[in-house]
């Protein structure tokens, strides 16, 4: 979420919800409306079919990642939709310098779902602001007709609110594709988690 969850996805470096991909080296962003339609998202080999209206976050001056995409309705601190798609062995969720002290491990493809799981918790504590973050749940359940994960979590930010989050991904192929909702746990989350239900469930690889 900023946002994978996921992503965002899957990071502003202010307090809000976490979006996945960016750097914090950038000098600002811009919005694109996204309507309901099949879209393909992140590097495009992921297709997904949104029933409402969103806004895609561009990052600009070098906080692009090609496989991560981060969507919002009400901005960036209120919630967040973050895609992952065809991310490579060895790639990172967020860019980042190889001399900081706080490093968010680089997805490999032999990763199970706890190692997923534990990769999104260290991108929060470290780049997303997140002082306490909770593990809900973390169960199997299919993606991209995959086995894959879900993921649930909460997580408070240095602003003082608390979010929820829900990542939905599997290993496809070596590579790491993943949905990820991350809102304000009171009403934003509960709002617009049918939409990420719909948008997570008819997720497609494109032919």
């Amino acid at each position: 979420m900023r946002h994978f969850l996921i992503v965002p996805a899957l990071a502003l470096t202010l307090s809000g919800c976490a979006s996945i991909g960016g750097g914090g080296t950038g000098f600002g962003s811009s919005y694109s409306l996204v309507r309901p339609s099949p879209r393909a998202v992140g590097d495009g080999t992921m297709i997904v079919f949104p029933r409402e209206n969103w806004n895609r976050q561009r990052q600009v001056i070098f906080d692009n990642i090609r496989q991560v995409e981060d969507w919002t309705q009400n901005g960036p601190v209120l919630d967040s939709l973050s895609f992952i798609s065809g991310l490579k062995d060895g790639k990172s969720i967020v860019r980042q310098s190889r001399k900081a002290d706080q490093q968010v491990p680089r997805f490999r493809s032999s990763m199970t779902a706890p190692e997923v799981a534990a990769m999104l918790e260290t991108f929060y504590r470290t780049r997303a602001g997140t002082v306490d973050f909770r593990t809900i749940a973390l169960a199997p359940r299919p993606f991209l007709g995959q086995p894959g994960f879900q993921l649930d979590f909460d997580h408070l930010d240095g602003d003082e609110l608390w979010r929820r989050g829900r990542a939905v991904g599997a290993v496809v192929n070596g590579r790491l594709y993943l949905v990820l909702f991350d809102a304000a746990r009171a009403h934003y989350f509960a709002a617009a988690l049918p939409e990420f239900e719909n948008v997570a469930s008819t997720a497609r690889l494109r032919a």
